[in-house]
């Protein structure tokens, strides 16, 4: 019986340290401090192509080079690892695009992570270029106008409760692909954001960041902590 005993516990124990995390992450660090983002599994191939660029080691060393405050901080560009000061940034990418992966339930609140892109109608994304929201809190009457003039469309109630409180960018809605979220660390953003900017919205000060996956082992410990402090994060398929 003993002997039966352990084996089932070796089971258990083994069971529980094999079993997937349901999500995955990445950590972008900078001499500023760093933040961890959560990836949405409902948006697949934008998952999966940062998670590739990141594996490659393609972001670090790159800057986030365009900075605006209450709106974003935006970074991905091959050009701006070792750019001159000064230099004008935006530009570079890795040769692809990425199909738009619109979803009703993702929307542009504080902290999500979303694809930069050009003017295609396909609103396709970059390959590497992304973009964190900062954002701003709206009143109803903004939120109103901003349907009217820039979406075209309602925003569900639950979003406008978020723009309320927490803040985003609401007229990034279905036009620009949200991946995922900041689930620690959300002050990176703030204190990037108030960063002095140049004309063309570089910070003056180079902002640098290495992006690493984080291991199924971390992965499956930082989502125990975020069931204690955010259940419903978790529970949703994003």
């Amino acid at each position: 019986m003993k002997n039966l005993f352990l084996v089932a516990l070796l089971c258990l124990s083994l069971g529980s340290y094999a079993a997937k995390p349901k999500h995955q992450y990445v950590r972008i660090s900078t001499d500023k401090g760093e933040c961890i983002i959560m990836l949405y599994n409902q948006t697949p191939l934008h998952r999966d192509n940062f998670l590739k660029l990141a594996k490659e080691k393609f972001y670090n060393g790159t800057l986030f080079h365009r900075v605006i405050q209450n709106f974003m901080i935006q970074g991905g560009d091959p050009d701006s690892r070792n750019a001159k000061t000064g230099a004008a940034l935006g530009e570079g990418d890795v040769g692809y695009q990425v199909p738009a992966e619109f979803r009703d339930s993702l929307f542009h609140k504080k902290g999500v992570l979303a694809a930069a892109r050009d003017n295609n109608p396909e609103k396709a994304s970059s390959g590497c270029q992304f973009y964190i929201v900062q954002g701003k809190t709206y009143t109803d009457e903004q939120l109103d106008a901003i349907e009217t003039k820039r979406l075209q469309f309602k925003l569900p109630e639950s979003h406008r409760a978020v723009y309320k409180t927490l803040g985003g960018s609401p007229h990034l809605d279905r036009n620009y692909t949200a991946f995922g979220e900041v689930v620690q660390g959300l002050e990176l953003v703030d204190s990037i954001a108030v960063l002095k900017t140049d004309e063309r919205d570089r910070p003056v000060t180079d902002v640098k960041m290495e992006v690493s996956i984080l291991r199924r082992r971390q992965a499956r410990k930082l989502e125990k902590a975020l069931k204690t402090s955010n259940p419903l994060l978790i529970n949703k398929e994003y």
